[in-house]
Protein backbone atom coordinates (compact mmCIF):
# COMPACT_ATOMS: atom_id res chain seq x y z
CA UNK A 1 0.00 0.00 0.00
CA UNK A 2 1.57 3.64 -0.80
CA UNK A 3 2.81 4.86 2.04
CA UNK A 4 1.13 8.31 4.26
CA UNK A 5 3.68 10.64 4.49
CA UNK A 6 2.97 13.77 7.05
CA UNK A 7 4.62 16.16 5.16
CA UNK A 8 5.44 19.40 7.85
CA UNK A 9 8.50 18.98 9.72
CA UNK A 10 8.36 20.15 13.12
CA UNK A 11 11.96 21.06 13.33
CA UNK A 12 12.17 24.02 10.64
CA UNK A 13 10.35 26.69 12.27
CA UNK A 14 12.46 26.74 14.92
CA UNK A 15 15.62 26.22 12.67
CA UNK A 16 13.99 29.46 10.66
CA UNK A 17 13.98 31.29 13.92
CA UNK A 18 17.22 30.69 14.94
CA UNK A 19 18.70 31.31 11.71
CA UNK A 20 16.57 34.89 11.72
CA UNK A 21 17.50 35.76 15.27
CA UNK A 22 21.43 35.27 15.15
CA UNK A 23 20.88 37.74 12.14
CA UNK A 24 19.07 40.18 13.98
CA UNK A 25 21.36 40.55 16.85
CA UNK A 26 25.01 42.40 17.02
CA UNK A 27 28.01 40.58 15.68
CA UNK A 28 29.48 40.30 19.45
CA UNK A 29 25.95 39.44 20.95
CA UNK A 30 26.72 36.46 23.61
CA UNK A 31 23.93 34.72 22.71
CA UNK A 32 24.82 34.14 19.00
CA UNK A 33 27.38 31.27 19.82
CA UNK A 34 24.29 29.58 21.51
CA UNK A 35 21.91 29.60 19.00
CA UNK A 36 24.48 28.57 16.43
CA UNK A 37 25.14 25.79 18.35
CA UNK A 38 21.41 24.92 18.31
CA UNK A 39 21.11 25.20 15.07
CA UNK A 40 23.91 23.10 14.00
CA UNK A 41 21.96 20.56 16.52
CA UNK A 42 18.71 20.54 14.28
CA UNK A 43 20.09 20.58 10.84
CA UNK A 44 22.13 17.36 11.88
CA UNK A 45 18.84 15.86 13.23
CA UNK A 46 16.50 17.02 10.08
CA UNK A 47 19.67 15.39 8.02
CA UNK A 48 19.15 12.39 10.05
CA UNK A 49 15.52 12.08 9.69
CA UNK A 50 15.52 12.79 5.90
CA UNK A 51 18.42 9.56 5.50
CA UNK A 52 15.45 7.11 8.00
CA UNK A 53 12.83 8.49 5.77
CA UNK A 54 14.23 7.64 2.35
CA UNK A 55 14.81 3.99 3.68
CA UNK A 56 11.06 3.63 4.78
CA UNK A 57 9.85 5.21 1.53
CA UNK A 58 12.04 3.18 -0.86
CA UNK A 59 11.64 -0.52 0.96
CA UNK A 60 8.69 -2.25 -0.46
CA UNK A 61 7.48 -4.29 2.31
CA UNK A 62 5.38 -7.63 1.54
CA UNK A 63 2.87 -6.38 3.61
CA UNK A 64 -0.10 -3.75 3.71
CA UNK A 65 1.53 -0.66 5.03
CA UNK A 66 0.86 3.18 5.83
CA UNK A 67 4.29 5.45 6.66
CA UNK A 68 4.08 8.27 8.59
CA UNK A 69 7.08 11.05 9.42
CA UNK A 70 7.38 13.82 11.61
CA UNK A 71 4.23 13.24 13.44
CA UNK A 72 2.96 15.90 16.25
CA UNK A 73 0.04 13.59 18.32
CA UNK A 74 -1.35 14.70 22.10
CA UNK A 75 -2.38 12.41 24.66
CA UNK A 76 -1.76 13.40 28.30
CA UNK A 77 0.39 15.46 26.78
CA UNK A 78 2.19 16.70 23.49
CA UNK A 79 4.57 14.43 21.88
CA UNK A 80 6.47 13.77 18.58
CA UNK A 81 7.54 11.02 16.84
CA UNK A 82 10.49 10.80 13.86
CA UNK A 83 8.95 8.14 12.14
CA UNK A 84 5.89 5.48 12.79
CA UNK A 85 4.63 2.44 10.14
CA UNK A 86 1.67 0.78 10.99
CA UNK A 87 0.63 -2.69 9.79
CA UNK A 88 -2.43 -4.59 10.58
CA UNK A 89 -0.45 -6.27 13.16
CA UNK A 90 1.44 -3.77 15.04
CA UNK A 91 3.03 -0.57 14.89
CA UNK A 92 7.03 0.80 14.81
CA UNK A 93 8.36 3.80 15.97
CA UNK A 94 11.64 5.18 15.12
CA UNK A 95 13.63 7.51 16.85
CA UNK A 96 16.38 9.04 14.78
CA UNK A 97 19.83 10.29 16.03
CA UNK A 98 22.63 12.14 14.39
CA UNK A 99 25.19 12.65 16.47
CA UNK A 100 29.36 11.96 15.66
CA UNK A 101 31.86 10.40 17.70
CA UNK A 102 31.44 7.41 20.29
CA UNK A 103 28.29 6.90 22.35
CA UNK A 104 27.71 5.64 25.45
CA UNK A 105 24.09 5.24 26.91
CA UNK A 106 24.02 4.91 30.84
CA UNK A 107 20.94 3.23 32.25
CA UNK A 108 21.20 4.07 35.78
CA UNK A 109 20.65 7.58 35.45
CA UNK A 110 19.43 7.84 32.08
CA UNK A 111 22.13 9.12 30.08
CA UNK A 112 23.68 9.66 26.85
CA UNK A 113 27.63 10.12 26.83
CA UNK A 114 29.39 11.44 23.76
CA UNK A 115 32.54 11.34 22.46
CA UNK A 116 33.44 13.63 20.02
CA UNK A 117 36.89 12.97 17.52
CA UNK A 118 38.03 16.40 18.61
CA UNK A 119 38.16 15.37 22.40
CA UNK A 120 35.52 16.72 23.94
CA UNK A 121 32.79 15.52 26.36
CA UNK A 122 29.45 16.05 26.20
CA UNK A 123 26.56 15.18 28.93
CA UNK A 124 22.29 14.54 26.99
CA UNK A 125 19.78 13.23 28.54
CA UNK A 126 19.29 9.82 27.30
CA UNK A 127 17.35 9.21 24.21
CA UNK A 128 15.73 6.15 25.11
CA UNK A 129 14.04 8.17 27.56
CA UNK A 130 12.18 9.81 25.28
CA UNK A 131 11.73 7.04 23.23
CA UNK A 132 10.05 4.80 26.17
CA UNK A 133 7.72 7.91 26.61
CA UNK A 134 6.86 7.95 22.83
CA UNK A 135 5.98 4.23 23.15
CA UNK A 136 3.57 5.23 26.24
CA UNK A 137 1.45 8.29 25.42
CA UNK A 138 1.09 6.69 21.41
CA UNK A 139 0.26 3.50 23.42
CA UNK A 140 -2.05 5.71 25.20
CA UNK A 141 -3.36 7.83 22.50
CA UNK A 142 -4.61 4.11 20.42
CA UNK A 143 -6.40 3.22 23.98
CA UNK A 144 -8.84 6.51 24.10
CA UNK A 145 -9.86 5.45 20.69
CA UNK A 146 -10.01 1.48 21.63
CA UNK A 147 -7.89 0.29 19.31
CA UNK A 148 -4.91 -2.63 20.45
CA UNK A 149 -1.91 -2.68 18.30
CA UNK A 150 1.27 -3.56 19.82
CA UNK A 151 4.10 -1.34 18.91
CA UNK A 152 7.48 -1.76 18.75
CA UNK A 153 10.47 0.22 17.83
CA UNK A 154 14.24 1.55 17.92
CA UNK A 155 16.12 3.91 17.96
CA UNK A 156 17.85 4.74 14.94
CA UNK A 157 22.10 6.21 14.26
CA UNK A 158 21.52 8.02 11.16
CA UNK A 159 24.76 7.13 9.77
CA UNK A 160 27.47 4.12 10.54
CA UNK A 161 30.05 6.29 11.44
CA UNK A 162 28.12 6.73 14.71
CA UNK A 163 30.16 4.12 17.47
CA UNK A 164 28.10 3.11 19.98
CA UNK A 165 30.64 2.01 22.93
CA UNK A 166 28.12 0.81 25.53
CA UNK A 167 24.40 0.13 24.13
CA UNK A 168 21.17 0.81 26.09
CA UNK A 169 20.33 -2.26 28.16
CA UNK A 170 16.57 -2.77 26.72
CA UNK A 171 16.84 -0.56 23.85
CA UNK A 172 17.45 -2.00 20.14
CA UNK A 173 19.90 0.64 17.85
CA UNK A 174 19.97 -0.06 14.33
CA UNK A 175 21.60 1.62 11.52
CA UNK A 176 19.64 2.32 8.57
CA UNK A 177 20.10 -0.20 6.26
CA UNK A 178 18.97 -2.64 9.44
CA UNK A 179 15.18 -1.24 9.13
CA UNK A 180 14.11 -3.18 6.65
CA UNK A 181 14.53 -6.63 8.40
CA UNK A 182 13.98 -5.72 11.64
CA UNK A 183 10.80 -4.96 10.63
CA UNK A 184 10.27 -7.76 8.37
CA UNK A 185 11.32 -10.00 11.77
CA UNK A 186 8.62 -8.64 13.61
CA UNK A 187 5.78 -11.40 14.54
CA UNK A 188 3.26 -11.32 12.14
CA UNK A 189 0.55 -13.50 14.06
CA UNK A 190 -1.92 -12.57 16.49
CA UNK A 191 -5.15 -10.33 16.17
CA UNK A 192 -5.13 -7.80 13.24
CA UNK A 193 -6.60 -4.95 12.43
CA UNK A 194 -9.21 -5.87 9.53
CA UNK A 195 -8.97 -3.18 6.84
CA UNK A 196 -12.07 -0.82 7.97
CA UNK A 197 -9.98 -0.26 11.09
CA UNK A 198 -6.86 0.07 9.46
CA UNK A 199 -7.89 2.57 7.11
CA UNK A 200 -9.99 4.42 9.42
CA UNK A 201 -6.65 4.64 11.98
CA UNK A 202 -4.72 6.06 9.39
CA UNK A 203 -6.91 8.74 8.83
CA UNK A 204 -7.54 9.58 12.69
CA UNK A 205 -3.58 9.97 12.87
CA UNK A 206 -3.57 12.26 10.07
CA UNK A 207 -6.54 14.48 11.40
CA UNK A 208 -4.95 14.55 14.81
CA UNK A 209 -1.68 15.36 13.66
CA UNK A 210 0.01 19.19 14.62
CA UNK A 211 2.41 21.17 13.12
CA UNK A 212 4.27 21.97 16.15
CA UNK A 213 4.40 25.44 16.68
CA UNK A 214 7.97 26.28 18.65
CA UNK A 215 7.99 29.38 21.55
CA UNK A 216 9.84 32.79 19.86
CA UNK A 217 13.71 32.76 20.26
CA UNK A 218 13.65 35.46 22.55
CA UNK A 219 11.56 33.68 24.88
CA UNK A 220 13.13 30.33 24.80
CA UNK A 221 16.73 31.56 24.96
CA UNK A 222 15.72 35.05 27.10
CA UNK A 223 16.80 37.21 24.43
CA UNK A 224 15.96 40.82 25.20
CA UNK A 225 13.40 41.69 22.51
CA UNK A 226 15.62 44.99 22.41
CA UNK A 227 18.10 43.47 21.06
CA UNK A 228 17.10 42.39 17.85
CA UNK A 229 17.21 44.53 14.90
CA UNK A 230 14.55 45.75 13.49
CA UNK A 231 13.85 46.19 10.06
CA UNK A 232 12.48 44.31 6.46
CA UNK A 233 14.34 41.76 4.73
CA UNK A 234 15.37 41.52 1.94
CA UNK A 235 14.41 37.81 0.49
CA UNK A 236 17.25 38.80 -2.50
CA UNK A 237 20.39 39.22 -0.89
CA UNK A 238 19.17 38.60 2.59
CA UNK A 239 20.15 42.21 4.14
CA UNK A 240 17.98 44.02 6.16
CA UNK A 241 17.19 47.83 5.87
CA UNK A 242 15.02 47.86 3.13
CA UNK A 243 12.92 50.77 1.93
CA UNK A 244 9.30 51.25 1.93
CA UNK A 245 8.14 53.32 -1.74
CA UNK A 246 4.67 53.52 -2.65
CA UNK A 247 3.03 50.08 -3.47
CA UNK A 248 6.77 47.94 -3.20
CA UNK A 249 9.87 47.91 -0.94
CA UNK A 250 13.28 48.32 -2.25
CA UNK A 251 16.63 47.74 -1.34
CA UNK A 252 19.56 49.82 -1.19
CA UNK A 253 21.96 47.25 -1.47
CA UNK A 254 21.04 44.75 -4.40
CA UNK A 255 18.20 47.65 -5.81
CA UNK A 256 15.59 44.84 -5.94
CA UNK A 257 12.15 45.87 -5.52
CA UNK A 258 9.76 43.46 -3.48
CA UNK A 259 6.24 44.18 -2.42
CA UNK A 260 5.76 41.44 -0.21
CA UNK A 261 8.89 41.77 1.50
CA UNK A 262 7.19 42.64 4.94
CA UNK A 263 4.93 39.25 4.93
CA UNK A 264 8.81 37.25 5.03
CA UNK A 265 9.94 39.90 7.97
CA UNK A 266 6.73 39.61 10.07
CA UNK A 267 6.92 35.70 10.10
CA UNK A 268 10.54 36.19 11.39
CA UNK A 269 8.77 38.69 14.30
CA UNK A 270 6.52 35.83 15.16
CA UNK A 271 9.10 33.18 15.33
CA UNK A 272 11.91 35.49 17.22
CA UNK A 273 10.47 37.80 18.76
CA UNK A 274 6.71 37.51 20.17
CA UNK A 275 3.25 35.44 19.13
CA UNK A 276 1.68 38.59 19.16
CA UNK A 277 2.57 42.26 17.50
CA UNK A 278 0.33 45.40 18.05
CA UNK A 279 -0.25 48.09 15.07
CA UNK A 280 2.51 50.36 17.53
CA UNK A 281 5.43 47.28 17.25
CA UNK A 282 5.04 46.17 13.68
CA UNK A 283 5.63 50.12 12.67
CA UNK A 284 8.40 50.16 15.05
CA UNK A 285 9.52 46.70 13.48
CA UNK A 286 8.89 47.60 10.05
CA UNK A 287 9.80 51.31 10.02
CA UNK A 288 5.88 52.61 8.62
CA UNK A 289 3.71 54.83 9.77
CA UNK A 290 -0.05 53.66 11.34
CA UNK A 291 -1.92 53.29 8.27
CA UNK A 292 0.32 51.24 6.17
CA UNK A 293 0.66 49.11 9.50
CA UNK A 294 -2.70 48.53 9.79
CA UNK A 295 -2.80 47.76 5.91
CA UNK A 296 -0.24 44.94 6.43
CA UNK A 297 -1.65 43.34 9.30
CA UNK A 298 -5.03 43.28 7.58
CA UNK A 299 -3.57 41.89 4.60
CA UNK A 300 -1.72 39.11 6.25
CA UNK A 301 -4.69 36.66 7.13
CA UNK A 302 -3.86 36.63 10.74
CA UNK A 303 -5.88 36.07 13.85
CA UNK A 304 -6.85 39.16 15.45
CA UNK A 305 -8.04 40.25 19.08
CA UNK A 306 -9.56 43.56 20.46
CA UNK A 307 -10.81 47.01 19.00
CA UNK A 308 -8.39 49.65 17.61
CA UNK A 309 -5.50 50.57 19.48
CA UNK A 310 -6.09 47.65 21.70
CA UNK A 311 -5.99 44.89 18.90
CA UNK A 312 -3.50 41.91 18.60
CA UNK A 313 -2.52 40.11 15.93
CA UNK A 314 -1.38 36.54 16.12
CA UNK A 315 -0.40 34.05 13.33
CA UNK A 316 -1.56 30.91 12.68
CA UNK A 317 1.50 28.55 11.80
CA UNK A 318 -0.97 25.99 10.94
CA UNK A 319 -2.96 27.41 8.22
CA UNK A 320 0.24 29.69 7.01
CA UNK A 321 2.14 27.15 6.08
Amino acid sequence: MKNITTKEQSDSLTLRGLIAAQSRLPANHPMIVVLASKQSIIEAGIDGEQQVAEVLDRYKFPFRNNIFHDLSLSSDSYFQIDHLLKTPNYGVILETKNMAGSLEYRDNPPQLIQKREDGQIKYYESPVVQFERNIELFSAWLEERDIDLPLYGAIVLAYPKQHVEIPPANTKILFPNLIPPFIKGLPQQGKRLDTSTFNKLSGEILRCHQTYIPKPICESYQVPTSDIQPGVRCESCGKIGMKKLPRTWHCPVCKVNNHLAHRGTLVEWFLVVKRTITNRECREFLGVDIYTANRILNSMNLVSKGTFKDRVYRMDFRKNK
